[in-house]
């Protein structure tokens, strides 16, 4: 049994395919063929996988993992979530303004001021657009655009980003308090991330 130290999130097993023991899996990696390029994949419960095959089909892959040979074997590892420590992520392909979303993940949100607006605690694409969460003590989450005018800033060796409260919808005008008001800005991602 293997206990990660700081589990990413890969893939989530769908349904069975066929009767060889593949199943369907949603990857979460830039090239979803790429899932057994990190090492073999973990879920929570200790189990180690790894991958033998990998192929895409429409909007999931389809994988064949050593040790499951049979559709019942399949079937028993639906809703089943796979990660890799994050240390196996590879730093050295990424572009200068290029993050992991799990990097960007407990970064402090902070305005030019040192206004703190919370944490981040997850980022979403509903459609349209990458949208940070963050939440504060006491506070509700709220969700700000991933956007160039929203997010200034990235500094991960500080631990934050420096936003735009207004551009992020989190105050009505430049001299109100933080008022978490959910709002939409817009624009262009700040930095590109895989």
């Amino acid at each position: 049994m293997t206990k990660l130290e700081n589990p990413v999130l890969m893939a989530t097993i769908g349904g069975a395919q066929g009767l060889r023991g593949e199943v369907r899996a949603k990857s979460y990696s830039a090239d979803p063929t790429a899932l057994g390029d990190y090492g073999h994949l973990h879920s929570m419960d200790g189990r180690t996988f790894e991958v033998l095959e990998i192929r895409e089909m429409k909007n999931v892959v389809v994988v064949r993992f050593r040790g499951i040979n049979d559709r019942n074997a399949a079937e028993a590892l639906n809703g089943l979530e796979l990660y890799i420590d994050r240390d196996n992520l590879p730093d050295d392909e990424l572009e200068e303004d290029e993050f992991f979303y799990a990097d960007l993940e407990g970064l402090e949100a902070v305005d030019d001021q040192g206004v703190s607006y919370g944490t981040v605690t997850g980022i979403f694409d509903f459609g349209a657009g990458d949208l940070l969460e963050l939440k504060g003590p006491g506070k509700r989450p709220v969700l700000i655009p991933f956007s160039e005018a929203s997010v200034l800033e990235i500094d991960l060796e500080a631990g934050k980003i420096t936003i735009d409260p207004l551009a992020s919808g989190l105050v009505d005008s430049d001299d109100d308090g933080p008022s978490f008001t959910p709002g939409n800005s817009g624009g262009d991602k700040p930095k590109k991330k895989k």
